[in-house]
């Protein structure tokens, strides 16, 4: 895949499926920024990306405060220009049941996995519309699709997050811009590293394929929908599972 000075931002690069991304990207030769809200880890993460000789810098951002989002899209696009690919890779949550939750934890995870993503959706968008092209990859998760147990504030985010991919996709084609959506399944990631053995043991024995997805499967994924072998894609919706779900 080439992607040769495209300039591709990132969140949630500093570890797990983004930092895979983010990866993948430089590979291709793409311009990364490494936007997080971990600034030492950010930080890191763009210096592995150059000394490996790939482009890449670290922008900080915090996707659940509508400020420091502006100045993260004012501050990229004053550097570079218009931005040719945007992950929206950011995301948290925490299993519970969902009457435990309170709305501070509510509206965290919405901000994180929803608003968040279209708030700077909203701040890179016009510039790719005027430019007449570009690639939005937001990252979503099977538990939207289908639904996930202690998870449903966060399954709802995300399936917020697929039914926006979906609806973004029909408005901005006309501009070029196309926008799709990957799905992952349990992932070996930091995040997944917290769950007791046993869930992880019993989601491993539920995969068709009988392990975990590595990152860098995710961001396989990524990458080609951010590259012109997707250049007839656009609103569509990639599970990458290892044949947990299955869809039609």
């Amino acid at each position: 895949m080439n992607l040769k000075d495209k300039v591709a931002v990132v969140t949630g690069a500093a570890s797990g499926i983004g930092s895979a991304i983010a990866q993948k990207f430089a590979d291709a030769g793409a311009i990364v920024i490494v936007a997080d809200v971990q600034a030492d880890k950010g930080e890191e993460r763009a210096a592995s990306l150059r000394a490996a000789g790939g482009k890449a810098e670290f922008v900080q951002i915090d996707l659940t405060d509508a400020g420091s989002i502006a100045a993260f899209a004012d501050k990229v696009q004053a550097k570079h220009g218009t931005i040719d690919v945007l992950v929206n890779g950011a995301g948290w949550g925490k299993t519970a049941p969902f009457w435990e939750g309170t709305p501070e934890f509510w509206d965290r995870v919405l901000s994180l996995n929803l608003v968040g993503p279209m708030r700077l959706t909203k701040a890179l968008l016009p510039e790719m519309m005027k430019k007449g092209g570009g690639r939005i990859v937001n990252i979503a998760s099977d538990a939207g699709r289908v639904g996930s147990m202690g998870e449903t504030v966060y399954a709802g985010a995300k399936g917020g997050l697929i039914a926006f991919t979906k609806s973004l996709a029909r408005e901005t084609a006309r501009y070029g811009v196309h926008v799709n959506c990957v799905c992952p399944g349990p992932t070996d990631t930091p995040l997944m590293a917290a769950v007791p053995d046993k869930v992880k043991e019993a989601l491993t024995k539920a995969i068709p394929l009988r392990r975990l997805a590595k990152p860098e499967e995710v961001a396989d994924a990524v990458v080609f929908f951010a590259g012109d072998t997707a250049s007839y894609i656009t609103g569509q919706v990639l599970s990458v599972s290892g044949g947990l779900t299955m869809h039609g």
